[in-house]
């Protein structure tokens, strides 16, 4: 192993460089990108700008490349994210029920707009392009949990579920 992949592992997380070495023993390191990149959110949150750099340059792709994967899977992160996840379904079914005035008003009581994070850390809010479940149309979705045929006026009360207490 060379210098450089010696001090670029060295940058990572403890957990990211010990699945790295594995992987840099095997015959195609690269096509286990996907790997590092969800072992590097489970230990940071996100993926940090200065570890996708390191893990392009250990798999000797270019940080492009490693972007293009991150951002077209929605499941990784590119930011910092807030305790509690939001994701508002944006489907036909969701959107034709109103889903866009039920993002709206998340968007009016959190302050932030989809994509991002609150300033204290307590919410991210998404648009999923379906959540598979039309038949309970607008979704929305906190950690995980699915609340169905969400109305706007709905939208406080789920919120204050997960600590929010009003303002921005």
């Amino acid at each position: 192993m060379s210098t450089t992949t010696e001090s670029i592992k060295m940058n990572l997380p403890k957990e990211v460089q010990v699945l790295a070495e594995k992987v840099l023993s095997r015959s195609n390191p690269r096509s286990f990108l996907i790997p590092l990149l969800h072992k590097l959110q489970d230990v940071e949150g996100y993926l940090k700008e200065e570890y996708i750099a390191e893990i392009a340059s250990l798999l000797g792709i270019t940080k492009a490349e490693v972007v293009g994967v991150a951002s077209f899977y929605n499941h990784f992160k590119l930011t910092p994210q807030g305790k509690h996840s939001i994701s508002i379904c944006l489907g036909t079914a969701c959107h034709v029920k109103g889903a866009g005035f039920v993002a709206d008003k998340i968007k009016e009581l959190l302050g932030i707009s989809e994509g991002q994070t609150t300033a204290d850390k307590q919410f991210s809010f998404v648009a999923a392009r379906c959540l598979g479940m039309c038949a309970m149309a607008p979704v929305l979705m906190v950690d995980g949990k699915v609340f169905g045929s969400v109305t706007p006026e709905m939208v406080e009360g789920i919120l204050c579920q997960y600590g929010y207490k009003g303002g921005k």
